[in-house]
């Protein structure tokens, strides 16, 4: 598996596309907005008198309507904020796989629709498409005002190499699970440690001193990463996989080799990676959940309609992972593996309705001064 090849969320717009399929990614932007607001307020406070542009990037902007629901929040605060004018350019980023060609047919849209509700107020603003890993350099020095990214920062630049180098070491598992061996865990958390602490280099590098960053990513509740709420979906999707192991149809051989590029942290783990690298001083720290079934808008212990919900669930993970799913297995199994899936889901949310935590982090960059030297020699040690 080749994460930046394999990697990206459903193309177009039709039924099982990311874009149709995306609402628990909206409600997390919407549920984030005050922090994103008060970072955009701080990155425009900064501007010095003779900047007239501020640089705003998303990281893992994707496709659909989330796109650009980011940039209109962005936009919103900077117009309330009531400070001088500003010109902001946005740069949407993601992996060269990410259906680019949807966002920018969906950009003129957008414009009209600004234009049409804001009018003269609208901030002038300009959209770029920047393809490419976050886990490497993606700017010039020190000329990025805010950086955003969500729903993105849990997967990982690559799978661990000791997994996917063939051998059996997570046998029937497709992430951590129950049953996952304690060094398996350990080689997922060292992955986590090392691109996380790579992402802060980077963006420290990019960012103006004193620039804002708000990041918004699945996570877990616990210290225990066998337990991880998160880890009960995957292992509901890699049951699915077994049955079709059982039935003939998959290689048991293809399931043992398949492990997700992917890491959900506790707040903890985020906090000492952040701490160890002394480049960002954190501004907000918090975790909430959200509900599996991205419709479920009740406010009920219990699941109403436990099938709805487990075929909810199911288009939203296939959404997110067909692409590598298809490319591994091939496209034959998945409308019987996402039934499964989803039938799966179901009679688990009929014992318990689980919940993604969700941590979200506003983080501001120190100067750059005291670690240049520090943060040019670790970026050194990486291959180019």
């Amino acid at each position: 598996m080749k994460v930046e090849r394999d990697l990206h969320m459903r193309r177009g717009d039709g039924e099982t596309s990311y874009a149709t399929n995306s609402r628990l990614q909206e409600k997390s932007i919407l549920k984030t907005r005050p922090v994103l607001h008060k970072s955009v307020a701080a990155a425009h406070a900064s501007l010095s008198p003779i900047t007239s542009t501020m640089v705003v990037a998303d990281l893992g902007c994707s496709s659909g309507p989330n796109t650009f629901l980011v940039v209109s929040e962005v936009l919103a605060a900077i117009v309330a904020d009531q400070r001088p004018p500003v010109q902001v350019q946005f740069f949407l980023n993601d992996l060269p796989g990410n259906d680019f060609n949807l966002v920018f047919q969906s950009l003129e849209m957008f414009k009209k629709v600004a234009a049409t509700e804001k009018g003269e107020a609208l901030t002038p603003y300009y959209v770029a498409g920047l393809p490419g890993s976050f886990y490497t350099r993606l700017f010039p020095d020190h000329c990025v005002h805010l950086f955003h990214s969500s729903y993105s920062l849990m997967w990982r630049s690559k799978v661990p190499e000791e997994l996917s180098r063939g051998s059996a070491l997570n046998e029937c598992n497709i992430y951590i699970w129950e049953a996952t061996p304690p060094p398996v865990v350990k080689l997922y958390q060292k992955q986590f440690k090392e691109d996380f602490s790579l992402f802060l280099q980077l963006r420290h590098s990019e960012l103006v001193s004193g620039g804002q960053m708000v990041l918004t990513f699945v996570g877990r509740k616990n210290n225990d990463a066998l337990r991880g709420q998160v880890s009960y979906m995957w292992g509901l999707l890699a049951q699915a996989l077994q049955s079709l192991v059982k039935q003939g149809r998959v290689e048991k051989e293809k399931l043992d080799s398949f492990d997700l590029p992917y890491y959900a942290p506790s707040v903890g783990e985020v906090k000492e990676v952040i701490k160890r690298s002394e480049l960002f001083d954190i501004n907000h720290v918090d975790l909430f959940e959200s509900k599996w079934d991205p419709h479920d808008d009740l406010d009920e212990d219990l699941v109403i309609d436990s099938a709805r919900s487990g075929v909810n669930v199911a288009k939203s993970i296939r959404a997110v992972v067909e692409p590598l799913i298809a490319h591994h297995f091939g496209r034959c199994i998945l409308e019987d593996l996402f039934e499964m899936f989803a039938h799966n889901v179901a009679k688990h949310l009929q014992k318990v309705k689980t919940k993604y935590p969700v941590i979200v982090l506003s983080l501001k960059a120190k100067t750059h001064d005291k670690k240049h030297n520090e943060e040019l020699e670790f970026l050194n040690s990486f291959p180019s």
